[in-house]
């Protein structure tokens, strides 16, 4: 892939987070940090804070595919992020309309918040299947990996054949995020329908400074793809990112904290970590 302009286009697609640390918020902090030019359609708005999430709107999906169209139309993007959805309308419109996207779609099924708190529905989570058959990668956790795949939970021992299943239900690739699992070491899976592409290790962080993780990662790889690099470097460089902004946490808040996005060494365009 080429890079068609300096710096790249990354188009969010995601809920606003009040306290600053997921969501659109976290996208933008992540994609500039990276080296990108964010840009941001907004699904939802929450009020919610290091301990939980106390309100949500979701906006009309006519509004969320109006902002789409003002930025693809006119600025156009190198990639495109999706995190929360907020509703199976937004989810099926987006699908349709970004099917004929030719850059990579990097598609966080976002479901729950780090908190605890619902942030899809059922009908929401079946409409992620026309996104995930667009995308170029899937970036789930192991209880988005559980439930999309029907299962109540995934052992170790299981994540590889879950998430080869879930990237030949839907052809694409997945990235299976190992966060949850029990033990002293975090391993994520790179898998395509014909099996293991790659897998990635580190040493467990302890923290309760995660807020935002899943959407500092899954904008981080749409913003290397953006920049070219091939997807298992792409891969390398968000985990690597996403872990040193985990060791950069700023502490804030009594709860699960956000990540210090703006404390890791930002980088220029095209340059690798």
């Amino acid at each position: 892939m080429t890079q068609t302009q300096s710096p790249p286009r990354i188009l969010s697609i995601a809920g606003s987070d009040s306290s600053g640390g997921a969501g659109i918020q976290a996208d933008i902090k992540t994609i500039t940090m990276l080296g990108g030019y964010a840009m941001t359609a907004i699904t939802a708005v929450t009020a919610q804070n290091t301990t939980g999430v106390q309100a949500v709107e979701v906006l009309d999906s006519d509004f969320v595919m109006k902002q789409v169209e003002s930025c693809l139309y006119d600025l156009r993007a190198d990639a495109i992020k999706i995190g929360m959805l907020g509703s199976p309308e937004i989810a099926l419109r987006l699908a349709e309309r970004l099917d004929s996207f030719a850059g990579p779609i990097v598609f966080d099924p976002v479901m729950i918040a780090t908190s605890g708190a619902v942030l899809a529905d059922e009908a929401t989570i079946e409409a992620f299947g026309a996104l995930m058959h667009i995308a170029t990668a899937v970036t789930p956790n192991l209880p988005e990996l559980a439930a999309l795949t029907g299962r109540k939970n995934i052992p170790a021992e299981e994540i590889f054949e879950a998430a080869r299943e879930l990237a030949e239900a839907q052809d694409t690739i997945v990235l299976a995020k190992g966060g949850h699992s029990d033990g002293d070491q975090v391993i994520d899976y790179v898998v395509s329908a014909s099996g293991r592409i790659a897998s990635f290790g580190h040493e467990r962080i302890e923290t309760r400074h995660t807020h935002g993780t899943g959407c500092t990662l899954s904008s981080a790889l749409a913003t290397m793809l953006a920049h070219g690099q091939p997807l298992t470097h792409a891969v390398r460089i968000a985990r690597a990112f996403t872990r040193a902004a985990i060791e950069q946490a700023p502490g804030y808040g009594s709860g699960n904290g956000p990540l210090g996005h703006q404390s890791v060494r930002k980088l220029e365009p095209g340059e690798a970590l």
